[in-house]
């Protein structure tokens, strides 16, 4: 079993790459096949993470990011909902917080999890 992830949009050209690499006397068997998500990076409520972030951390740079992993943005957009990963932390920069994703010591300092929730709750009364 393999589990691959592409970028949206190259489903079919990534399975049949895998197709032509493995031949013609192995069959491919898809056992689960999820959405490629992707949204534009504008609209009201970006306008707002934007400046209740800056607000918070003025002189913070706001970008878009890819995620190889699951959201729930993926169900909610098949029901024409727009949703973004916004989870603001400041991180001191000598904690590796992306490698700790998912592992038994996976956490976040309380000075930071105090300011993503000052951030959301800013978020939550302007939006």
């Amino acid at each position: 079993m393999i589990d691959v992830r592409v970028l949206p949009g190259d489903e079919e050209a990534c399975l049949e790459e895998i197709r032509a690499i493995v031949g013609e006397d192995i069959e491919i068997v898809v056992s689960h096949r999820d959405i490629g998500l992707e949204t534009t990076f504008d609209g009201e409520l970006v306008d707002t993470m934007v400046a209740v972030l800056q607000q918070h951390d003025p002189g913070a740079e706001v970008l878009p990011y890819l995620l190889s992993g699951g959201t729930d943005n993926k169900a909610l957009s098949l029901l024409g909902i727009r949703g973004f990963g916004f989870a603001p932390l400041k991180l001191p920069p000598t904690l590796d917080f992306p490698a700790m994703f998912h592992g038994v010591d996976e956490r976040v300092p309380l000075e930071a999890l105090g300011f993503g929730t000052d951030v959301l709750t800013e978020l939550l009364l302007r939006y």
